[in-house]
């Protein structure tokens, strides 16, 4: 039997480092000690506990996929995991263990790709530009979302509009397409240096609007409509403004696809049967999704329309809006240095 696991990563700094110093621990030791190998497998299931993340290893029979959201992945890849596709067909690759761990937003999964603690990791456009613009050696092997909206929601009884927000703390989960919305939008309203950006993660978003902690927060697109229906007006979204709704992205690391270069081939067309499952199934697929995230069936009808899952890797659209996403992120100098999407694409081997 193939063996999945399931834990919840949340990675400070300082908590990182210290993964990290035991890791270069672990390494000395082996060219020591000889430490087996046996000993660096033991630590690859995640303790959600400790919020301990899967260990590096050079075992090709263990997948390690980090993903942002809830307590199961969404989408085609939690669906090809729900369903026993992702099982059954990774079986058959030699994967004999996947774990997945997941983590609060992009930024966090970055640093464990860049730790060497994961092989392909779900997450938002603009973590992964940013990553790959750092230099770091990953590939992209899908769009699995594009047009994802982000909603700029504001306090009861506050502003109604952006003039109103002029002089204002508005807050986001930086690093996040909701964070490159924000910014997007505050240019194209020419009010960026009337209003502050702070940094709050989106479990906390409610509360802060309540408490009027915050004038407005850019939100995402589950929770914008949510806040929606509990009685938060609505500024603005990004389906009024061409260009500055997200995309979700499947990325791996080189080292890992240089050991599997059949890998960005074989994932993608499971995620691709995963995607039209989805599609037949789909009121069975919103209940999944609905149980997962707790929000209302309704509320993830709005959220996650499937016209915006595509069932090829790269759709047109979405490399349109992804190329826009990485332009605009190089252009405030968010995103160190500018590269070609196409260079980042995995290449698949003919067959």
């Amino acid at each position: 039997m193939l063996a999945i696991t399931v834990g919840t990563a949340s990675i400070s700094k300082n908590q990182l480092s210290s993964r990290l110093s035991t890791s270069l621990a672990c390494i000395l030791l082996l060219l020591t000690t000889g430490c087996s190998q046996g000993e660096t497998k033991s630590a690859q299931s995640i303790n959600a506990n400790s919020a301990s993340v899967v260990a590096a290893t050079n075992n090709v029979s263990t997948l390690r996929i980090g993903y942002v959201g809830s307590s199961e992945p969404t989408g085609s890849l939690g669906w090809a995991k729900k369903k026993g596709i992702l099982e059954r067909e990774l079986q058959k690759l030699g994967f004999n263990n996947i774990t997945f761990a997941r983590f609060p937003n992009g930024p966090d999964l970055n640093e464990a790709l860049v730790a060497g603690q994961l092989d392909v990791g779900s997450l938002g456009d603009t973590p992964a530009i940013v990553l790959r613009a750092r230099g770091q050696e990953t590939r992209l092997l899908r769009i699995s979302q594009f047009n994802t909206t982000a909603w700029l929601v504001a306090k009861k009884n506050g502003a109604r509009s952006l003039a109103e927000l002029k002089g204002q703390k508005i807050a986001t989960q930086k690093g996040s397409y909701m964070h490159r919305y924000l910014l997007g939008l505050l240019a194209e309203a020419k009010i960026a240096k009337d209003v502050k950006v702070v940094h709050l993660m989106t479990t906390e978003a409610k509360a802060a609007l309540e408490r009027g902690d915050v004038a407005a927060y850019a939100t995402s697109s589950d929770l914008g409509p949510f806040l929606k229906s509990q009685g938060f007006p609505v500024i603005d979204s990004s389906a009024n403004h061409k260009g500055l709704s997200g995309t979700s992205l499947v990325v791996a690391t080189e080292s890992f696809l240089a050991k599997q270069p059949d890998f960005p081939q074989k994932f993608n067309a499971i995620l691709t049967e995963a995607t039209k499952d989805l599609k037949a199934h789909s009121e069975e697929y919103y209940q999944y999704h609905a149980q997962t995230t707790k929000y209302p069936i309704d509320i993830i009808k709005v959220s996650f329309p499937l016209k915006q899952v595509s069932e090829e890797p790269l759709p047109a659209e979405g490399v349109k809006l992804l190329e826009g996403t990485k332009n605009f992120l190089v252009s405030q100098g968010l995103a160190k240095s500018n590269f070609k999407l196409t260079d980042w694409a995995a290449k698949e081997q003919p067959r």
